[in-house]
């Protein structure tokens, strides 16, 4: 067995994916597999397994999984930069801790500010309205303030996700009901259920270029309007619809409607 296994699903991004590769150090004791979602960019040349269709985030991921050898797997998307010891300090964190069942490092988009997705709290019907009408300070979903410390958290992203196979295991790694979108805190939601801890480590970090496969392609924004409302209203009803009123669902429900269509016209804009 490994001691670790990168996977890294891509699609249309094969700049920013040898960009990537470039940034992992080498060691024995890992593999490295890339994962071809369909790319019509010449990025299949690259990959280790090529599927023949686009099968979305976790299907694709779930691919390389079943194929890798690593007591660990670290989930990362081509479209990112792994800076030295990155890897290396999350994976003795890990080593060290057995009751972590996934962990992330520090996020951090071009501009050096904090990817909120790798720093959140699990959605409610009030939280999640106040983020997405803007009011997200308000908000308990994203957090604005992160201790740079070393803390667990309910929720990552999984651009940078390393999970123990064990834990991934025992929840069946990624919840392929998700095409693309929100499959990350489905993930850590059963993790967390399970009694695994989900754990933020700021010492180290990546650059996360956000979004790279959704503008690769023209279709893509458009796409993304609609498989992001429908990832939403998949983890309420799995997770959070039998804690509420009929009301309150109903309204939930009418919300994700109505978010997905000002999506759909603004993505033509």
């Amino acid at each position: 067995m490994k001691t670790l296994s990168i996977i890294i699903l891509s699609y249309n991004v094969k700049k920013k994916l040898l960009d990537c590769l470039a940034s992992i150090p080498k060691h024995s004791g890992w593999e490295v597999i890339v994962v071809d979602n369909a790319s019509t960019d010449g990025s299949a040349q690259i990959a280790t397994i090529k599927n023949k269709t686009n099968l979305g985030f976790a299907v694709g991921n779930n691919v390389g999984i079943r194929k890798s050898l690593g007591e660990y797997v670290l989930l990362l998307n081509p479209d990112t930069i792994v800076y030295p010891k990155t890897i290396e300090t999350v994976l003795k964190y890990m080593q060290s801790h057995p009751e972590v069942g996934v962990a992330t490092c520090r996020v951090e988009l071009p501009d050096g500010s904090l990817d909120y997705s790798c720093h959140r709290n699990f959605p409610d019907p009030v939280g999640s309205f106040l983020h997405f009408v803007g009011l997200r300070r308000l908000s308990k979903y994203s957090s604005t303030r992160v201790p740079n410390t070393i803390h667990e958290i309910d929720s990552l992203t999984g651009a940078f996700a390393m999970i123990h196979r064990i834990a991934g295991d025992e929840v069946s790694w990624l919840d392929e009901d998700y095409f693309w979108n929100a499959e990350d805190i489905d993930f850590c939601y059963k993790l967390k259920e399970k009694g695994w801890k989900v754990m933020y480590i700021p010492d180290v970090k990546i650059t996360h270029f956000k979004g790279s496969s959704v503008r690769a392609t023209a279709s893509g924004r458009s796409r993304w309007a609609i498989d992001s409302t429908a990832a939403m209203s998949t983890f309420y009803r799995k997770h959070l619809a039998s804690k509420y009123p009929f009301l309150v669902n109903s309204l939930v429900y009418f919300g994700i409607k109505l978010l997905k269509y000002f999506r759909s016209i603004k993505s033509f804009l």
